[in-house]
C-alpha cells in the first residue's frame, strides 16, 4: 500500500495532472489553444473558445493546490485516528474528494482522466493517513505509552494529586525500572523507515525517558541532607519553601510530560521554574558556605527540570528522529563498517590474527556516547553482539586447530567436541548470512543449530567433570549463535 501511496505522491509533488493536455479538432479548424498559470493547459470547448482553461480543468487546478498544502501535513502526521489533527486532515480530505466528484467532465476522455488523477491523489492520501495511524506499530507505541502513563499516575501523579507531598512517598527503584524497561520496550519497535512512526516512536521515547531521568535524580536527592533548619540563616526558609514548589513541579512534570495533564502547558510551568530561580539567585547567602551549597543543590534540581520542557513540539518540528544523522549512530556504523570487512577477510581466507583489532572494537563501543538513548544503546548493543560472533568464531576456530586429543580421552568428551566442530561450520554461515527469516536458508540454518542442542543433550558425560563444563559451553555457545541468528533476521532500524 505504501509503494501505492508513494508513487501518488510523486505524481503529486513533481508532475502535474495531464488530463487536458490533447487540443480537440472540431471540424476543419485546429483551434489554439492558450495556455494559462497552473498545471492544466488551456482548452477550447464545444461551444466555442474559453477565455482561459476550462471551467473543469480550473477547479481540478484549485483542488490540486488544496492537496500540494495537504500532502506534507499527512506524510508528517504521526498520531492517531482519535487525535484532533486526525480528524481535521481527514475532513479537509473527504472535502476534496467530493469537490472533485463534483467536476462536470461532460463526456470529455481528457477531463474524466484529470479528474480520476485528482481522486487517484486525494485517496491516496486518505489510505497513507489511516494507514500509518493505524499501523500495529503505531498501536504497539500507544499501548507502551500507555503503561508508562498507568505506572507514573499510581506512583507519582496520583498521590501528589491526592495531596501528598512528593517527599511523604518515596520513588521506589522498582518504579525507575519499570519505566527504564517500557523505555526499552518502546526502543525495540519497528518502524520500517516509516516517517510518521519513527516520529512517534522518538517522541514517546523522549518523553519516557526524560521522566525516567525525573525519577532517578529523585532517588539520588533521597541520600542528600535536605533541606536545612531555618535557624541556620535567615534566607533557608526561602529556599525550603521554593524546594517545596520545585517537589511540585517535579510531579506535574512528569504528568505534563507522559501526557497526564490536559490542562497545563510545559511552557507555563518552565515560566514558573525560572521565576523560582531567579528569586534564588536574588538571595544574599554570600556569608554561609552551607546554605549556599544547599542554593546551588535547589537550583540544580530546578535547572534538571527545565531542560525537559522544551519536549512539547519534540519530534514535529526537528528531524531529531532521523538518527541516521546522530554522530553517536555515525560512529557505531563506522565500527560496523570495520567488522564487516574483517568478517569478510575470516569467512573468505580463514586469516586468524584479528582478535587485538577486534578487543579494540568493542572498547571503542564502549566508549560511544549513547546520550541516554534507547534506539542509540540498541544500536551499540547490537555492534558489540556483532563483534563478539566474530571473537569466539575465531576462538572455536583456533582451539579446534590446536586440538589433539589423546588415546584416552573420554567418549562422551570427544562427542562434545564433534558437535562444537559442526558449530563452528555453522556459525560461519550464519556469520555470512544476509538474508530473512522466510528464507528458506534461514529456516535450515535454524533446524541444523537445533539439532545441534539436542545432540549435546543426548551426551552423557557419565561422571566426567571436564565434560560436563565442555558440554554446558557448548550449549551456550549454540544459543548464543540462535541469538545472533534470530537478530541477524529481525529488521530492526533506529
Amino acid at each position: 500500500m505504501c509503494a501505492n501511496v508513494f508513487g501518488a505522491l510523486k505524481s503529486l509533488f513533481r508532475k502535474p495532472f495531464d488530463g487536458g493536455k490533447r487540443t480537440m479538432d472540431h471540424g476543419s479548424q485546429q483551434p489554439q489553444t492558450q495556455h494559462m498559470p497552473g498545471p492544466f493547459p488551456g482548452y477550447t470547448g464545444p461551444q466555442g473558445p474559453y477565455p482561459g482553461q476550462h471551467p473543469a480543468l480550473l477547479r481540478l487546478d484549485e483542488v490540486q493546490r488544496e492537496i500540494v498544502t495537504l500532502g506534507p501535513q499527512v506524510c508528517s502526521y504521526s498520531g492517531l485516528q482519535s487525535d484532533r489533527e486526525y480528524k481535521r486532515l481527514e475532513r479537509e480530505l473527504t472535502r476534496l474528494l467530493l469537490e472533485v466528484d463534483k467536476v462536470e467532465t461532460e463526456g470529455r476522455p481528457e477531463l474524466q482522466q484529470a479528474r480520476k488523477c485528482a481522486a487517484g491523489e486525494v485517496e491516496g492520501l486518505l489510505r497513507y493517513l489511516e494507514g500509518n495511524a493505524t499501523h500495529p506499530s503505531r498501536l504497539a507505541i500507544e499501548e507502551l505509552t500507555q503503561e508508562a502513563q498507568s505506572l507514573l499516575n499510581e506512583g507519582v501523579v496520583g498521590p501528589f494529586r491526592q495531596g501528598q507531598a512528593q517527599d511523604a512517598f518515596e520513588i521506589s527503584e522498582e518504579l525507575v525500572e519499570a519505566v527504564q524497561d517500557v523505555a526499552m520496550r518502546l526502543a525495540q519497535v519497528k518502524t520500517g523507515g516509516s516517517v510518521p512512526l519513527r516520529k512517534a516512536r522518538y517522541k514517546a521515547l523522549t518523553r519516557v525517558c526524560a521522566v525516567q531521568e525525573i525519577l532517578e535524580g529523585r532517588v539520588r536527592t533521597h541520600t542528600l541532607a535536605l533541606p536545612l533548619s531555618d535557624d541556620t540563616h535567615e534566607a533557608v526558609q526561602r529556599i525550603n519553601q521554593v524546594m517545596a514548589q520545585v517537589s511540585g513541579a517535579r510531579c506535574q512534570e512528569v504528568a505534563l510530560l507522559i501526557g497526564l495533564s490536559g490542562r497545563d502547558s510545559c511552557a507555563h510551568l518552565a515560566r514558573i521554574l525560572t521565576e523560582l530561580l531567579v528569586e534564588l539567585d536574588a538571595l544574599d547567602v554570600s556569608s554561609n558556605a552551607a546554605v549556599r551549597n544547599y542554593r546551588k543543590q535547589v537550583v540544580e534540581e530546578i535547572n534538571g527540570l527545565l531542560k525537559h520542557l522544551d519536549l512539547e513540539g519534540e519530534g514535529e518540528d526537528t528531524r531529531r528522529y532521523d538518527l541516521a544523522q546522530n554522530d553517536s549512530i555515525r560512529e557505531i556504523e563506522a565500527i560496523r563498517g570495520r567488522v564487516s570487512v574483517l568478517r569478510e577477510e575470516v569467512l573468505r581466507h580463514g586469516a586468524a590474527g584479528h582478535g587485538t583489532e577486534l578487543q579494540g572494537l568493542l572498547t571503542h563501543l564502549d566508549q560511544v556516547d549513547t546520550g541516554r538513548n534507547p534506539c542509540i544503546r540498541e544500536a551499540r548493543r547490537r555492534a558489540v553482539l556483532e563483534v563478539q560472533a566474530l571473537i569466539t568464531f575465531l576462538d572455536l576456530w583456533e582451539a579446534l586447530g590446536r586440538r589433539n586429543p589423546g588415546p584416552d580421552e573420554p567418549l562422551p568428551h570427544a562427542a562434545v567436541w564433534r558437535v562444537l566442530a559442526s558449530l563452528c561450520d555453522l556459525q560461519a554461515q550464519v556469520l555470512g548470512f544476509d538474508g530473512k527469516r522466510a528464507d528458506k536458508s534461514y529456516m535450515v540454518l535454524e533446524e541444523l543449530l537445533t539439532k545441534q542442542l539436542l545432540a549435546l543433550d543426548a551426551v552423557d558425560p557419565q561422571g566426567d567433570q571436564g565434560t560436563k563444563i565442555a558440554r554446558k559451553q557448548a550449549v551456550k555457545h549454540a544459543q548464543n549463535i540462535l541469538s545472533y541468528l534470530d537478530m541477524k533476521t529481525d529488521e530492526w532500524e533506529y
